[in-house]
């Protein structure tokens, strides 16, 4: 048995979306952007040309790009091309071999592509907390929400929500940044999510929620992550004694750096920082301003 091929059907709409029961709200300083399972194998068994596709992949570029700008890691997840029967365990009766008979297939999507500041977890099951590290990369760096985005909506991507909320991590499913084998399994994992353990948003509400909460990191670990972001290298190549102008930090991404932080009325200067030898330093003037 192996997935379906499926059919194209429209992505739902804002107007389509079940009620939450909460009133959670992404907040950068608090949330992970998980890119799930976003494999040319996935994707392969749609029609890439048509719905939900073009949308799908649009949707979690923008998303990540605002992850970006807001300072909000981005975390992949990817099924390796070998699996022993062991490591492939229950999931061999119900979808096959999956990706090990086609580890051409294996990549990320090109558009979406894993850059060197992300995260790629090795996935093993349906929830991406099984056999990786996800809870405690976000225990370390003191975050507790999770936005979802990827395929497919009501195996993955659910069941990695519902284990987040048993974790106690607060969980987004963003409805128009996930696909699914049909628009009824679709919406019955929104509904699932909204009704038992997360918040159903879409797009553009989440963008607009991770700009309004900018502002300056609020900790050591979240300064680390910024920088290694606007840098474009991997979290720990980026240590609390490091100099950040020696370890590659230039002008221009300095400069977005502080238009960020200044974005509600925050101030920290060019002169202030330069003057200041590491990532530590800069984050005990960054905590005595945030305390000020």
């Amino acid at each position: 048995m192996t997935i379906p091929t499926i059919a194209s059907y429209p992505m739902p709409g804002a107007a389509r979306l079940p009620a939450n029961r909460v009133d959670w709200r992404p907040d950068p300083s608090r949330a992970v952007l998980l890119i799930h399972d976003m494999q040319d194998y996935f994707l392969a068994f749609y029609d890439r040309a048509q719905a939900p596709v073009p949308e799908l992949l649009a949707n979690i570029r923008a998303l990540r790009d605002a992850c970006d700008d807001a300072g909000v890691p981005v975390v992949y997840t990817a099924q390796p091309t070998e699996q022993s029967a062991a490591q492939r365990g229950l999931l061999q009766p119900w979808w096959g071999p999956g990706i090990t008979a086609k580890p051409e297939l294996a990549p990320v999507a090109l558009e979406i592509a894993p850059r060197p500041q992300d995260v790629v977890l090795t996935k093993w099951r349906y929830s991406a907390f099984v056999s990786s590290d996800l809870r405690e990369r976000m225990r370390e760096q003191g975050r507790d929400q999770l936005i979802v985005c990827g395929i497919y909506a009501h195996i993955g991507c659910m069941m990695t929500l519902a284990d987040a909320f048993m974790h106690d991590i607060q969980p987004f499913m963003v409805a128009d940044a996930v696909a699914d084998f049909s628009a009824e399994e679709h919406a019955m994992a929104l509904d699932y999510v909204s009704r038992r353990c997360g918040v159903v948003i879409d797009r553009a509400a989440c963008i607009e929620a991770l700009g309004t909460g900018l502002g300056l990191p609020r900790s050591l670990i979240a300064l680390r992550t910024e920088l290694a972001q606007i840098m474009e290298v991997p979290l720990d190549d980026i240590a609390a004694s490091d100099n950040p102008f020696e370890a590659g930090l230039d002008s221009i991404r300095l400069m977005t750096l502080l238009e960020r932080w200044s974005s509600r009325g925050e101030r920290i200067g060019l002169v202030e920082l330069a003057e200041r030898g590491s990532v530590s330093e800069w984050w005990q003037l960054i905590d005595s301003r945030r305390a000020a």
